[in-house]
């Protein structure tokens, strides 16, 4: 039970998860956050830069003071001023070995500053890089959703789908058609059965009255009286024109 019910939230939380990281979201989002990370870039190789200003500052003001006290000296030692000179040499030792440290300390600093600069232009150009590349992948994956729902919107209209609805209307037709024939094969059944009968009675009737001559006939049965014959019309007793007599003449030209 306690496995079916982690892989349940396993399920429900991956796709979850799996709606929320649309791939154009998180590259916008990382192109953002390399964005975002351009002006603490900005700002180290200023404070890098900065920091070799001042030490090639440093070196300078410690060059400077050694020739000051280089000629201090000579001047001390031309007057013979030997513990003047000494005191001089002395304070000239601690600042050549300031200058040297300072000198190591620039070089260092310069060598920072160009490393400093170099990640910097590296990681602008590995922006504009990725920029190109994310913008590709962010067309691509528009391109891909589109063909995506253009290919659900083809799959909502395929004939093949509708197959199933037409199987079942034609065989709901093709019912309706044998129920009709059938009932008409019912209908004229009764109808040829009346004929039938109607076409007996006749027959009967008729039998019976061929019986009925044939008696008459034998003298079984008296005749039956003729029906009165109606009266002559006018045009029947006499014809409108008598019929003309030909002569021998007439009857050779006729003939």
């Amino acid at each position: 039970m306690w496995e079916r019910i982690k892989r349940l939230f396993r399920a429900i939380f991956g796709g979850i998860l799996e709606r929320a990281e649309d791939p154009e979201l998180i590259l916008q989002q990382v192109i953002r956050d390399m964005r975002d990370k351009i002006p603490q870039m900005n700002e180290n190789v200023a404070q890098v830069m900065a920091t070799q200003k001042l030490l090639e500052r440093e070196v300078t003001s410690l060059e400077r003071e050694i020739q000051e006290l280089d000629a201090k000296i000579r001047a001390a030692v031309k007057q013979g001023r030997d513990d003047i000179a000494t005191t001089f040499i002395g304070a000239m030792q601690e600042k050549q070995a300031a200058l040297d440290r300072s000198r190591q300390q620039l070089e260092s600093a310069r060598a920072a500053t160009e490393q400093a600069i170099r990640f910097r232009d590296n990681y602008l150009m590995q922006l504009k890089k990725r920029q190109a590349e994310a913008m590709k992948l962010i067309a691509e994956h528009r391109r891909a959703r589109m063909q995506e729902q253009l290919a659900q919107a083809m799959a909502s209209f395929q004939v093949g789908d509708e197959s199933a609805t037409f199987e079942e209307m034609r065989d709901k037709i093709a019912q309706r058609m044998a129920t009709a024939e059938a009932k008409m094969e019912l209908s004229t059944t009764g109808v040829e059965a009346q004929i039938t009968e109607i076409e007996k009675e006749a027959l009967s009737v008729q039998v019976q009255d061929t019986l009925l001559a044939y008696k008459r006939q034998l003298g079984l049965l008296p005749e039956e009286a003729a029906p009165p014959s109606p009266a002559p019309t006018v045009a029947e007793e006499a014809p409108a024109h008598p019929e003309k007599t030909l002569g021998p003449s007439e009857k050779e030209r006729a003939e």
